[in-house]
């Protein structure tokens, strides 16, 4: 008799995201994991106890990284407002050239399970949190060198910024072009 196939935990939650973030929670179905995971059900029930525990996984293992991933966009020298314009304007082109048109999985999620799920609810405020904490550490910053206006509130500014990054995903998803992407970013950057 064989060894039962091995398998990395964290991997295959990595793995999940991608089915979650293409297909939805609801759509996804046991199989889909299972298929994705390359587990048996046996094995995908003993390792995360159930398919929502392991989307809570996987929804969180996403908002590290994209929390991490926009920290990293605007960490470094440069002028503020032109790091937030770049890191705007990646956010916005990772959406229109993914050829799944994936948009944001939080996002998505936050649409899919209004008022179905306080688990993925709380996971997705603490993803957007982190994200405007990282806003306002920039704005802090383009207040100090000046680069903004000094009566404006960086929670304030960071909360606008979240806001707009949430609609562009959105937007995103329907787009046929980059234009009003474009507009934007122009525009979030310019109100500054």
């Amino acid at each position: 008799m064989g060894r039962p196939k091995q398998f990395d935990p964290q991997a295959a939650v990595g793995e999940a995201v991608e089915v979650f973030w293409r297909k939805g929670y609801a759509a996804t179905t046991p199989q889909d994991l299972v298929d994705a995971l390359g587990i048996g059900k046996g094995s995908l029930y003993h390792a995360f106890g159930s398919k929502r525990q392991l989307f809570l996984l996987a929804l969180r293992q996403y908002g590290d990284a994209q929390v991490a991933a926009l920290a990293e966009r605007l960490q470094g020298p440069g002028q503020v407002k032109d790091k937030l314009r770049n890191a705007l304007w990646d956010l916005a082109q990772f959406d229109l050239t993914d050829p799944l048109l994936r948009g944001c999985m939080a996002v998505n999620t936050s649409a899919e399970l209004v008022g179905a799920g306080e688990e993925a609810a709380a996971v997705i405020r603490g993803v957007f949190d982190r994200i405007e904490s990282t806003l306002v550490a920039v704005v802090e910053e383009g207040l100090r060198t000046r680069e903004i206006d000094s009566g404006r509130d960086p929670q304030e500014v960071a909360s606008g910024l979240l806001a707009t990054i949430v609609g562009m995903h959105v937007l995103a998803r329907t787009a046929d072009g980059p234009e009003r992407l474009t507009r934007i970013v122009a525009a979030a950057v310019a109100a500054l």
